[in-house]
């Protein structure tokens, strides 16, 4: 499968990466790709709960730091790990239609 998804350094999961029009792929690399997909998504929402573990440890950070600037890098952290729960939501969400076709 590696020639249909790369990684995602920023997200921390394979996203697909297909080069041609789906229909142009054979019926079994469909298959493939979907099932490969579909193992991908199930394991999105145990990388999200790993992020908000991460937020909730900076936040306790952030809830006795006294040093500003230290304060204003941990409020950065934190928005960048939402951000990324956020784009994590968005794949596992509009990629439904592709796990409804495995099931098809």
């Amino acid at each position: 499968m590696i020639d249909h998804f790369s990684f995602d350094q920023r997200l921390g999961i394979p996203l697909p990466e297909l080069t041609g029009d789906w229909e142009e792929y054979s019926k079994e690399t469909q298959q493939e790709i979907l099932l490969y997909w579909e193992q991908i998504r199930g394991s999105i929402p145990d990388r999200i709960a790993d992020l908000e573990q991460e937020i909730n440890q900076k936040q306790e950070q952030l809830s006795n730091e006294n040093d500003f600037p230290r304060s204003c890098q941990l409020n950065t952290d934190i928005a960048d790990l939402a951000s990324i729960i956020n784009d994590l939501w968005l794949w596992y969400r509009a990629n439904q239609t592709l796990s409804t076709k495995l099931h098809q």
